[in-house]
């Protein structure tokens, strides 16, 4: 009988990516209100820097702060989530988002703000490596569309943040802060109700798994294209709201504002999503996976190598921003499925080491980018993070011996523990 059905589903069209358990609708509605957090600060940065008088180089550690401690706390993730187990490790980290988020919007200082934005960062750490290896393992169609589905999410998420945070930050900027723990609230909410009760991990993952899995040609070669291009992505994203400002008001837009910066960065957010669905699949069965990504990478150096030049110009900085998200989305995509699929490491210990690697190259992007503005030029920012996607080329180069299986005929994917548990949980 088994045989028999295998044997015909085969044969059949892939089932839909929209044909999920009601246990990854959960995950992933959650994702989309985690990854808001991301772009969420991007409209009212000049707000904050304004508001608190902080410089450009203080403010940008919102985002260092954020995303140094959720890198390195994501080494160490698949070794808590294997001990409390998938389900309440979910829940600690939205308990976490929505503590800090509050926190964050009742602060009085910069200071104060970048202190409990690492806390935030601590609980996504939790949340998002976890969230991953779970919706890997627990989707139907196979791991390539479970990524698809997880970076819909991110896109999705990268897309509203910045709309909610233009919204409320017009109003005021704590108000996308106190938005986002309402959200993450609902979502943690979501996760109790649907995701059901799944059983305790059958298997402790040691101190250092992740570490030890950078041992792994393939995943280290991957994780450390994963940096350089991450610092490239975040030298857009956290960097480019003071540009624009600057760029707007040279050519009379007084009015240029959180509102404005939130829709330019929707459209980015947008772009992010659609493409990582609907265009990564597509260009990975034409060119492979090694060709795409070296082509993502040209294409995002030259964009940012277009925003240095013309720094000035306001509507170059808007296109390139939103033209940006084109190409991030099929990264992003081609960049996870790689990572989750070039070892025989567990996908928890996959994610967490992949995820920590990079996260810890965006945490870096912000910090320098405002130093390099006020010591260099405004410029200076978009030409170091070019000059980083091009070092994630040279890393692409370096290893590629090591990546020569992702292009190969996919084999059967293995029964996963993940999906399994999972899948028990929503019968």
């Amino acid at each position: 009988m088994t045989g028999t059905t295998t044997t015909t589903r085969s044969a059949e069209a892939p089932p839909s990516i929209l044909r999920q358990p009601k246990s990854v609708w959960a995950v992933a509605f959650a994702c989309v209100i985690a990854f808001m957090g991301i772009g969420l600060v991007d409209p009212i940065l000049p707000a904050i820097s304004a508001q608190l008088g902080a410089t450009t180089a203080q403010t940008e550690l919102l985002f260092t702060s954020y995303l140094l401690v959720t890198g390195l706390a994501m080494f160490f993730t698949s070794f808590v989530s294997s001990r409390l187990g998938a389900k309440p490790t979910l829940l600690v980290g939205l308990a976490l988002i929505v503590l800090f988020a509050a926190l964050a919007g009742a602060s009085g200082s910069v200071n104060e703000v970048i202190g409990f934005r690492a806390g935030w960062g601590l609980g996504n750490a939790l949340f998002i490596s976890t969230a991953l290896a779970t919706i890997v393992g627990a989707a139907s169609g196979g791991a390539d569309r479970a990524i698809i589905l997880y970076e819909a999410a991110l896109g999705l998420g990268i897309a509203i943040g910045p709309l909610l945070g233009g919204a409320l930050g017009s109003i005021s900027w704590r108000g996308p802060f106190f938005g986002t723990a309402v959200l993450m609230g609902v979502g943690l909410l979501a996760i109790v109700v649907l995701l059901g009760k799944i059983p305790a991990p059958t298997t402790r993952v040691p101190l250092s798994a992740t570490f030890r899995a950078l041992r792994n040609p393939a995943l280290l070669t991957l994780g450390l294209t994963a940096l350089f291009y991450n610092f490239g992505f975040f030298s857009l994203l956290a960097y480019t709201p003071f540009p624009l400002e600057t760029a707007a008001k040279s050519a009379g837009y007084a009015d240029f504002g959180a509102h404005e910066l939130g829709l330019i960065f929707c459209g980015w957010g947008l772009c992010v999503a659609i493409t990582s669905v609907f265009v990564a699949p597509r260009l990975t069965a034409r060119l492979g996976r090694q060709r795409t990504l070296y082509a993502m990478l040209v294409l995002l150096a030259l964009d940012l190598a277009a925003m240095a030049v013309l720094v000035d110009r306001l509507w170059v900085l808007v296109g390139c921003t939103i033209g940006g998200g084109l190409f991030l989305g099929v990264m992003n995509t081609v960049l996870t499925e790689s990572a989750m699929e070039a070892t025989e490491l567990p996908r928890a210990v996959a994610s967490s080491t992949y995820s920590g690697i990079r996260f810890v190259g965006g945490a870096i992007a912000p910090a320098l980018a405002g130093v390099l503005a006020a010591a260099i030029s405004p410029a200076a920012p978009y030409v170091v993070g070019a000059a980083a996607l091009v070092v994630a080329i040279g890393v692409l180069l370096v290893g590629r011996q090591h990546l020569a299986h992702l292009d190969a005929h996919p084999e059967p994917e293995p029964v996963d523990e993940q999906a399994a548990v999972l899948t028990a949980a929503d019968s």
